[in-house]
């Protein structure tokens, strides 16, 4: 096992197809384990989901956001308490500055079963909010059997990366689904629209809060960059037939800093179109506190933890709640924080725990 490298100046390119053979399958995990812990991101190229379903997705990005506003802002997030749902641009911050993008919310098929007396964070559980199937003909359908397609897809993965730690391909599996409370995935389609003066922050500097994203850059704009351990910004262009897959902070504080959750921000796209991306975010148990769990890598894992240097201070923040709190309580704060227009009217007691003297119109989860 070889020695990492203390920095990066690129973002690493793994081929899935490696898999299918028991003598290149040892290179693809070695690959895996290098970015995992010494980058935080990668390109992931052959995959299982197919182009068609990725194509047509691409497709309708731009309808979606093309659809009047009074369409969007029926289905605005404030009517759902899974904050699910439209955003309009400009109303998230990052480090007090806007981060110029519009969105829209969506899960994977789920029917909230919060009851009476179960902790809130169940509630960030539930059904979507879809536009009118006869404004976007074929939408729901294309975008359900996306999220499905690449659902599958992460449990693949987090075998593999359970593999690359010396876990076994098992090893994670108890932070995922149980009969008793399936998981919800979630997702979004992104605009960043084009800004021709002022601030180009399409959305600032942040990790990820799960274990992990696996993100489609649905447009040919460059913009999505990484920062590396010595705190530059490395860009990761747009490769056509790849997901960009990144490592969230819940899988960096259980794996004791192991995996490394890297700190990315979005520019704002230059010329005449707008950027497009759609990122999925792999959910896990909200009832696990990863402050208790102990997993036991064998020590020729853990050693390479050691020859990856110190990571500079970076830009990046959030989801620090990981210590004391729930998964499903610390997703509830980032969204809280994120959106307190929904939470203050569906949580009004954290928001005011959060909010205590109000907010200012525009929500900052960090």
């Amino acid at each position: 096992m070889s020695a990492p490298t203390a920095n990066f100046s690129s973002i690493p390119i793994l081929d899935y197809s490696l898999l299918s053979e028991p003598s290149s399958r040892e290179t693809f995990i070695n690959e895996l384990r290098h970015a995992l812990i010494n980058v935080g991101f990668l390109y992931l190229k052959n995959h299982p989901v197919p182009q068609a379903t990725v194509n047509k997705l691409t497709e309708y990005a731009p309808k979606l956001f093309d659809l009047p506003q009074e369409v969007k802002d029926k289905a605005r997030m404030q009517n759902s308490e899974h904050f699910l749902g439209y955003s309009r641009l400009g109303t998230e911050l990052t480090k007090g500055q806007v981060d110029l993008r519009e969105q829209w919310d969506f899960g994977t098929k789920h029917k909230c079963r919060w009851q009476k007396g179960d902790p809130d964070y169940y509630r960030l559980w539930g059904e979507c909010q879809w536009p009118d199937e006869a404004l976007i003909p074929g939408f729901r359908e294309t975008l359900e059997t996306y999220l499905e397609e690449v659902k599958q897809l992460s449990y693949q993965f987090s075998s593999l990366v359970a593999e690359a730690f010396g876990l076994g391909p098992k090893g994670l599996d108890h932070f995922y689904e149980t009969k008793e409370l399936p998981i919800q995935h979630r997702g979004k389609l992104v605009k960043y629209p084009v800004v021709t003066s002022g601030s180009d922050q399409g959305v600032g500097p942040h990790y990820d809060g799960g274990f992990l994203t696996f993100l489609l850059q649905a447009s040919p704009h460059k913009g999505l960059q990484v920062q590396n351990l010595s705190g530059e910004w490395i860009d990761a262009p747009p490769i056509p037939g790849t997901f960009v897959i990144n490592i969230g902070k819940a899988l960096e504080f259980v794996t004791r800093g192991l995996a490394r959750a890297t700190s990315h921000r979005v520019l704002s796209p230059k010329g005449d179109a707008p950027r497009f991306s759609v990122p999925f975010f792999r959910g896990i148990s909200p009832q696990i506190r990863l402050a208790d769990e102990v997993l036991d890598f064998p020590p020729e894992i853990l050693k390479l933890r050691s020859q990856r240097g110190t990571v500079a201070a970076t830009d990046s923040i959030n989801f620090s709640e990981f210590d004391r709190e729930p998964s499903g309580k610390v997703s509830l704060i980032g969204r809280v924080k994120s959106h307190p227009e929904t939470a203050e009217i569906h949580y009004p007691e954290l928001f005011k725990e959060l909010f205590p003297n109000g907010y200012s119109g525009k929500g900052s989860a960090y």
